[in-house]
């Protein structure tokens, strides 16, 4: 009876979209032994940012970021993902161009490798065309990675199902910093008036208080500081009044801010009680973990640089290092956190599961990540068996688990993969029996996620190859 079944033929797992995420889905399903059927728009239906009908076509950079496995949140998850059998990554070795200590790719070899190695595989289908709307019934297994530029029939039908609300389409994105960083000498914690709020303490803000000097001369700072313009998709995008850039709203007025954001009222500096600040910004906790907290209020458009360069003017952030910086574009993702449960399937209709930039992640390699670890688990499922995650210590967990419940919903925004989501480490003793101290125990913290991530990783994938044997 076992053989009977093992030689009945599979239904096929549904993949919309052949970007990043979804070709990844469809190796990994199509690698397990399960058919699948990849479903993609182009060239049938364009889109604005694509100039090709290839997959997982690169329309930005051509930079997968940093390749470094021991030291780089990004260049671990690399790592993990040629563990796990990556087509991106194996591609990416294919079509890499001198970059430094980053992995940067020739786009077009990227792409024809990963279109030629999905079209010849013998148990992956292509139907190019658009999916208008939710997927038919009959497709009990489905993986929608459509990316920010998600058609407008499907996007209105995902919005319908998970209501509006849930679907963003103007991406606000305000700088995330990590909080070991911040100089609790001159910051405090506190919450305006002391006021708890659901689940708080009455000190749920760190607090960076300025002089008037100082708030002057930042909000000069802001107005001229340069900005990235918007692409050609995004221009007649209007803004939101609730996620302005703060350089527009300085644009507004001198004191527009400190009626604002930085409004320093029912806050008390305990480094100088006597001296009530000019103006504060306030910064919030953006992970369970409490590793990572956001700018409140600082969604921008300010050049990369020009963010590093005018925040760490601000007091306290002196030395800050940076998980993510602003930005503000239109795009499309889910409010993933309240929508989908662990395994990447809707809430409200868990035939459905989501992968790539859709579900709030940042960046070509995290949207592959997500992808490869949801056509791991459609496989699983379609094959009988109960799909695993991977221990949130590795890359692969700690992004799922943010994506899928670690971030708070009501400020949920996209994410790159960064130490700051995995779970603290214990930094074991150096070669003489130390613990490395100063600037030795930077490097010493970061080996010691990546070391333990590796090792969490091969025990996590160990069970499932020799389930698919």
């Amino acid at each position: 009876m076992k053989e009977a079944l093992k030689s009945a033929p599979l239904k096929p797992v549904h993949v919309i979209g052949a970007g990043m995420a979804g070709s990844e889905a469809a190796w990994q399903i199509a690698q397990a032994g399960v058919p699948v059927v990849l479903h993609e728009m182009r060239p049938v239906v364009k889109t604005d940012a694509h100039q090709t009908d290839g997959f997982a076509e690169l329309v930005c950079s051509n930079s997968f970021r940093s390749d470094d496995a021991e030291q780089n949140a990004v260049g671990l998850l690399h790592e993990e993902m040629r563990r796990a059998g990556s087509l991106v990554m194996a591609a990416a070795s294919v079509a890499k161009v001198p970059a430094g200590g980053a992995l940067a790719v020739d786009r077009d070899i990227f792409s024809d490798h990963v279109t030629a190695a999905l079209t010849a595989h013998p148990l992956v289908s292509v139907e190019r065309g658009e999916v208008a709307g939710l997927p038919p019934a009959e497709w009990d297994n489905v993986i929608v990675a459509t990316g920010p530029l998600t058609s407008a029939a499907l996007s209105e039908a995902i919005a319908s199902l998970t209501g509006a609300e849930e679907l963003a389409f103007f991406d606000a994105i305000a700088p995330i910093i990590y909080r070991e960083t911040i100089d609790m000498s001159v910051c405090w914690f506190q919450s305006r008036y002391d006021k708890a709020g659901p689940g708080g303490t009455g000190k749920d803000y760190i607090n960076c208080p300025l002089t008037r000097e100082q708030y002057e001369t930042f909000i000069r700072m802001l107005i001229e500081g340069e900005k990235t313009d918007f692409k050609e998709w995004e221009r007649n995008t209007p803004y939101f009044e609730g996620c302005l850039p703060i350089e527009i709203m300085a644009e507004r007025g001198p004191e527009t801010l400190r009626y604002g954001p930085m409004k320093p009222v029912g806050l008390t500096n305990p480094h100088m009680p006597d001296v009530r600040p000019y103006a504060v910004i306030q910064l919030r906790q953006d992970n369970a973990l409490g590793t990572l907290y956001n700018m409140v209020g600082f969604q921008t458009k300010l050049k990369h640089g020009e963010q590093t360069r005018i925040f760490r003017t601000i007091p306290g952030l002196e030395r800050a290092e940076f998980a993510r910086l602003g930005g503000l574009h239109r795009n499309t993702f889910l409010n993933s956190p309240k929508l989908l449960d662990r395994l990447m399937r809707l809430k409200k209709e868990p035939r459905l599961r989501f992968a790539g930039q859709v579900t709030g992640v940042e960046g070509y390699v995290e949207s592959a990540a997500m992808g490869l670890l949801a056509g791991r688990f459609a496989a699983a499922e379609r094959m009988g068996r109960e799909p695993s995650a991977p221990p949130r210590t590795t890359a692969l967990g700690a992004l799922l688990a943010h994506i899928t419940g670690d971030a708070v919903a009501e400020t949920f925004q996209p994410m790159n993969v960064n130490f700051g989501l995995f779970p603290p480490v214990e930094i074991g003793l150096d070669e003489n029996g130390k613990r490395p101290r100063g600037k030795a125990k930077g490097p010493a913290r970061k080996r010691a996620y990546t070391s333990r991530a590796l090792r969490d990783l091969a025990g996590w994938l160990a069970p499932q190859a020799e389930a698919a044997e």
